[in-house]
């Protein structure tokens, strides 16, 4: 119904408000639609976080083959179906050290404690202290690892490359290692 009122010789008409959505067979059949599409696509949104408890992974002596001294390899997180990298608390005592190696996709280093030094081929030693990132390019050959005197803490941030994610080669020498 409409009516009109007056007001200063302008007449509004007072507007009766409609329902937004007719229940129409065809508009009730797409809202159910809708409803059932959002319904379905709920488990693909229930777990999009997962949390791995601090002391649920194992830590391992790393590999003699691989370090040279005392160090131990903490494993953070694997690669998975979103994303390549997997990650590792690396903890060196005072003088040990990665072998050289490459990492065909790059790797990057968090220093979190004590002081250490990395170095890639033909480079000078540079030393690394907390809160320092260390980049290193596809392929550059290098080493890490504490100084002669002081432990060093890092996470190393590693994406695999053809199911790969490092190449290790010759231990790094004490000669070396003193330069």
């Amino acid at each position: 119904m409409t009516e009109f009122l007056p007001f200063n010789n302008i007449r509004f008409r007072r507007h009766q408000p409609q329902p937004l959505l007719r229940r129409t067979p065809v508009k009730k059949l797409i809202a159910s639609l809708i409803l059932l599409l959002v319904l379905a696509s709920a488990p693909a949104f229930a777990q999009t976080m997962e949390v791995s408890r601090n002391g649920s992974r194992a830590s391992v002596p790393g590999p003699a083959a691989n370090f040279t001294g005392t160090v131990t390899v903490t494993p953070l997180f694997a690669p998975n179906d979103s994303s390549s990298a997997g990650g590792g608390l690396v903890e060196f005592t005072p003088g040990a050290r990665s072998a050289w190696h490459t990492h065909p996709a790059g790797q990057t280093l968090i220093v979190t404690e004590g002081t250490g030094w990395v170095q890639q081929e033909g480079g000078e030693k540079v030393e690394i202290k907390p809160g320092d990132v260390v980049w290193t390019e596809p392929g550059v050959k290098h080493w890490h690892g504490a100084t002669d005197t002081t432990s060093l803490s890092h996470i190393a941030i590693t994406p695999m490359a053809d199911g790969k994610n490092v190449a290790w080669l010759e231990k790094v020498t004490d000669e070396q290692y003193a330069r």
